[in-house]
């Protein structure tokens, strides 16, 4: 039976990235976005012309009973998911602490950490022969972003407790718990921080000179998934270039 994988926010980024990669590995891949359907439906294709199995499915990961009927789509349409990849996320324009409105960071924390929670709760429902789940943290976690994304970072300090304890509590059941933690990665959403240049700024920073690539990213969420890290749970690879 191949394996079935949820990719949430994977109409672009890292999450496209990764969509293609598994599809590649032989995964069944559901693609989860949020408003961008002709990029949804493009990793699709792309997928589909490599000869995988791919299916696009819209829902704000943040809302339980949008979540709800996700997995729903997919247990009719696809099969029993056997893996997870969390990375749904947002990020807003940079600012200092006391400039951050409430419902900013309710929307930062319910996006960011929220939809991990419930679409972990439903995908363990399911993993009823263990499985595996990747959350996608940040190195801003460890860093604090300040003056630009403080609140970024705590949603992303909040995964990574939440892989620790998450792996933990499903250890028993043979489901593993990891985590990724992507630094200075080419993607749009530094455009969606108002500053889509943002790596070229502080590369100079970055020990090994440069920012990642997306497939860089993909290709740990692979390993974390695979059985070839069979007995890793509880853990995190760090993709920041020595920061």
């Amino acid at each position: 039976m191949n394996p079935v994988v949820l990719i949430t926010g994977g109409s672009r980024g890292i999450g496209a990235a990764t969509a293609k990669y598994l599809a590649q590995q032989g995964y069944s891949v559901c693609i989860n976005y949020l408003s961008n359907k002709d990029a949804a439906n493009n990793v699709v294709k792309e997928i589909e012309n490599q000869g995988g199995k791919a299916i696009a499915i819209q829902a704000d990961v943040s809302n339980e009973e949008e979540v709800l009927t996700l997995f729903r789509t997919i247990d009719k349409e696809v099969g029993q998911l056997t893996h997870l990849v969390n990375n749904a996320g947002v990020l807003l324009p940079q600012m200092k602490v006391t400039e951050m409105s409430a419902q900013r960071i309710n929307q930062i924390l319910s996006t960011n950490v929220t939809s991990y929670f419930l679409c972990a709760k439903a995908a363990i429902q399911r993993m009823k022969n263990g499985g595996a789940i990747v959350n996608v943290s940040s190195a801003a976690s460890r860093l604090g972003a300040p003056n630009e994304y403080v609140d970024y970072a705590a949603s992303k300090g909040a995964i990574d407790t939440f892989t620790t304890g998450l792996s933990l509590e499903v250890a028993s059941q043979n489901i593993r718990v990891n985590g990724v933690r992507p630094g200075f990665i080419y993607t749009d959403m530094h455009a969606d921080g108002g500053e889509a240049n943002r790596i070229e700024r502080v590369k100079s920073l970055i020990p090994l000179q440069r920012g990642g690539n997306p497939e860089e990213v993909a290709s740990a969420i692979a390993f974390l998934l695979s059985e070839q890290a069979s007995y890793i749970t509880g853990s995190f690879i760090e993709l920041a270039g020595g920061k």
